[in-house]
């Protein structure tokens, strides 16, 4: 199947990152919460450069921003850093076995993690317990289903 018989997928999967996001959970479980839009997002840039960018990681996150009540500008910040950090490093990341993707990725939501945790302390918000910092190991370990879901989804049926 060529690119274009799924237009609908790379939206779709953003919707689904997002409401994923705003998935009630449990107290207990709130810190393992991976940064879902920041894991579709970097699948898209990887696969699809010329379809989603800098701005389309902006317009994500002020929409995520208004999704999830946060600072207004908070996530469209974030997502713009990890936007433009995997499209400065697509070109490796891209020809990395999913192992390695996986640590690189890790690297880049501990990266979001810290960029957050600055954002707040600049602002004088409240900080995240450490407990938060969890999340970007769990992300890690979820980028090579999130992958080969998204990949299986992107290129259809093989036979």
């Amino acid at each position: 199947m060529s690119r274009g018989q799924r237009p609908w997928l790379l939206p779709l999967s953003l919707l689904v990152a997002l409401l994923l996001g705003l998935l009630p959970l449990p107290a207990w479980l709130q810190p393992l919460r991976p940064y879902w839009l920041a894991l579709a997002l970097v699948y898209w840039l990887l696969q699809a450069p010329t379809r989603i960018g800098l701005g389309a990681a902006f317009a994500l996150g002020v929409i995520a921003d208004l999704a999830f009540g946060g600072l207004l500008g908070e996530q469209a910040l974030r997502l713009v850093i990890v936007a433009f950090i995997v499209q400065r490093f697509r070109a490796q990341l891209r020809f990395f076995p999913l192992s390695q993707q996986a640590l690189a990725i890790g690297g880049l939501l501990l990266n979001d993690r810290v960029v957050s945790a600055a954002l707040h302390l600049m602002l004088g918000e409240p900080q995240l317990p450490w407990s938060f910092w969890w999340a970007p190991l769990l992300g890690m370990l979820l980028w090579t289903p999130v992958f080969l879901l998204l990949d299986t989804l992107r290129l259809g049926r093989r036979g």
